[in-house]
């Protein structure tokens, strides 16, 4: 037994020291070499473990992010060995590995019209631009991942690779859009359509790699019966009220079940009712930076699930865009400032973002509300309207 573990914190030492080295400029050869010997037979655990604690000791996740593709090149060999996971129809996983599988065809379909268009073959330009818009299974199932997996394992202490992957998933949206924004062009060039496409194809593989050979594995391991079965509700729609965080009313309870207001009273049903049919979307965060609860609108402009209530908030959002968020709350805490507000044009819609600081009657912090709308359609406005059509 002693054996046993000498040699796995030998493979983990090893495994941080090549993340280390490739991050000083080593090649994926060299540590091969120099290595192969020892993080033979290396897990997708393994891995995990140590980029978690190379985080922890202080390698920015931006780095780490960076060397992810360097890192599967290294462990490759050792990653083949790992048992696929589990497929069985009707399992959260079976679903992800089945876009996974849609998406690896569709590259190749979109691959092949690409090298055609770029070798004269103008001809192909309209159907090109039709299959590309398959492309769009990607984004969402990176929503997905990030939305129902990722928070999830964070409950179990699977956390640094996450961010890195997640990180990654915002590079390849970015390929994505680069790649469709030189596909409509009016007549795209042939050889920089083909650069993009081949820079998008081979990170989405590498990123399917991932997942199949690391995500998906330690998500098996971790997630109990009960967090996959939310899951699948959520993706088959079943949840319809999926998950609410609710709090003994006890003595502020009044009347039959009624929670009582500054002004008024009203029972969960009809608080629940107010909030949800709201024309805006409603996240709070408590003083903790934990999400207590999130409005299920008609239209919702961000994707929110339910695994994120009791998640700290600076998970909800990636790598690039968290420091923000951090600055918002550090600043709400201490007082600085009451509110922050941004706008972004995304699909059509005009977004306005708004934070709000939360403060009880002697002036304490007690969290943030996010509320965001889609203004396109007020902004257009004109003129006046006083009578009902």
């Amino acid at each position: 037994m002693s054996e046993f573990i000498n040699n796995a914190t030998k493979r983990k030492d090893a495994i941080k020291e090549i993340i280390r080295l490739l991050h000083q400029g080593r090649t994926v050869e060299e540590l091969q070499a120099e290595y192969g010997h020892i993080i033979a037979g290396a897990s997708a655990q393994d891995i995990a473990a140590a980029e978690r604690e190379v985080i922890g000791e202080g390698l920015p996740v931006s780095e780490v992010q960076k060397l992810c593709d360097l890192h599967v090149a290294v462990f490759q060999a050792g990653l083949e060995a790992e048992p696929a996971p589990e497929n069985k129809p009707g399992h959260p996983l079976f679903g992800f590995r089945t876009e996974n599988e849609l998406i690896e065809r569709t590259l190749e379909s979109v691959e092949e019209q690409v090298k055609q268009y770029a070798d004269g073959n103008h001809a192909v330009l309209q159907s090109l631009r039709e299959n590309a818009k398959n492309l769009s299974l990607i984004p969402s199932h990176y929503d997905k991942k990030e939305n129902m997996i990722f928070p999830v394992l964070e409950k179990y202490g699977f956390e640094g690779p996450s961010k890195v992957m997640w990180g990654v998933d915002n590079e390849i949206r970015e390929e994505l859009r680069q790649f469709n924004a030189i596909l409509s062009a009016e007549k795209p060039l042939g050889v920089q359509l083909e650069s993009s496409f081949t820079e998008v194809s081979r990170k989405v593989s590498d990123m399917v790699y991932k997942e199949e050979k690391v995500l998906f594995p330690e998500a098996l391991g971790r997630l109990t019966a009960e967090d996959w079965q939310q899951m699948a509700d959520e993706i088959a729609g079943n949840a319809g009220k999926p998950y609410s965080y609710q709090q003994p009313v006890g003595e502020t309870a009044v009347g039959a079940g009624l929670i009582p207001l500054a002004t008024g009273a009203l029972s969960a049903e009809q608080l629940d009712l107010l909030l949800t049919n709201l024309p805006i979307d409603v996240t709070f965060v408590d003083e903790n930076d934990e999400v207590r609860y999130f409005s299920q609108g008609k239209e919702r402009i961000f994707t929110r699930t339910a695994a994120i209530i009791g998640r700290k908030v600076q998970n909800c959002h990636p790598p690039q865009s968290m420091h923000v968020v951090q600055k918002i709350i550090d600043d709400f805490r201490a007082g600085k400032r009451d509110s922050a507000e941004f706008w972004i044009q995304m699909q059509g819609m005009f977004v306005h973002i708004r934070y709000f600081a939360l403060r009880d009657a002697a002036g304490k912090y007690r969290g943030v509300i996010e509320v965001s709308q889609n203004v396109a359609g007020i902004r257009a406005l004109e003129g006046e309207k006083r009578l009902l059509d």
